[in-house]
């Protein structure tokens, strides 16, 4: 089966690569949060949350595409195993964007954490400015993270809804074409008996003329014999 983006397999080949990517990126999360030095490294991991979120989101519509390729599949058991299959990714993408949505709820309270005891640090010794620029930049870029991540959700629904609109369409399409079809036979049909009916007349006429020639001739010859 094909879709917009290759065959089901091809796609799905795609987004077992995404997912590798997408692991490989929330363990290397976790490393800088428990990293020696208890602290991550600055934009670091802004730069790993925000494509780790990316490449989930590419996978849930790459999801929604297989879902509508492997519902076309005819044989049963094939659709059974792809139906599995797909619903198997759709799985691990939610558990993994679980597992982000965790690690930035723990990154935003460990910050704001930095900020209280930067702002404690600069009543007590006059000289937190340079502190407080770090942690405020870190905010900045989550937050970044946080609306890039919404909106990605928000075109993945959009993408979802055109997706099943156009099938809805396709299926009224077929709906109609298959009407067609029946209506352009039954006219076909109907041409043949109306032309089957045209033959039987002109026979009957040609009998009726005959029978009519054929007992003029008789009394006329009746006539004559008699005369």
């Amino acid at each position: 089966m094909e879709g917009g983006g290759g065959t089901l397999s091809e796609i799905h080949q795609s987004t077992k690569k995404l997912l590798l990517r997408s692991r490989d990126g929330l363990e290397r999360l976790e490393r800088l949060e428990y990293s020696a030095t208890g602290t991550t490294v600055a934009g670091a991991d802004s730069e790993i949350s925000f494509a780790v979120s990316k490449d989930i989101t590419q996978i849930q519509s790459l999801c929604v595409e297989m879902d509508r390729l492997w519902r076309s599949i005819a044989a049963k058991p094939q659709r059974d195993l792809w139906k599995r299959k797909v619903e198997q990714i759709e799985e691990e993408a939610e558990s993994l964007r679980a597992s982000l949505d965790k690690y930035n709820l723990r990154n935003q309270k460990r910050m704001r954490e930095a900020n209280e005891r930067a702002e404690l640090l600069g009543r007590a010794n006059g000289d937190n400015a340079h502190v407080l620029r770090i942690y405020d930049e870190e905010a900045q870029a989550m937050q970044s993270v946080r609306n890039s991540s919404r909106e990605l959700e928000n075109a993945n629904a959009i993408g979802e809804a055109i997706l099943s609109s156009i099938h809805g369409q396709r299926e009224r399409l077929k709906s109609a074409h298959r009407k067609a079809l029946d209506i352009l036979n039954t006219v076909g049909i109907s041409n043949s008996v109306l032309r089957l009916i045209e033959r039987r007349n002109r026979v009957d006429q040609w009998i009726k003329y005959a029978g009519m020639l054929f007992t003029v001739v008789f009394l006329f010859a009746f006539i004559l014999w008699r005369h």
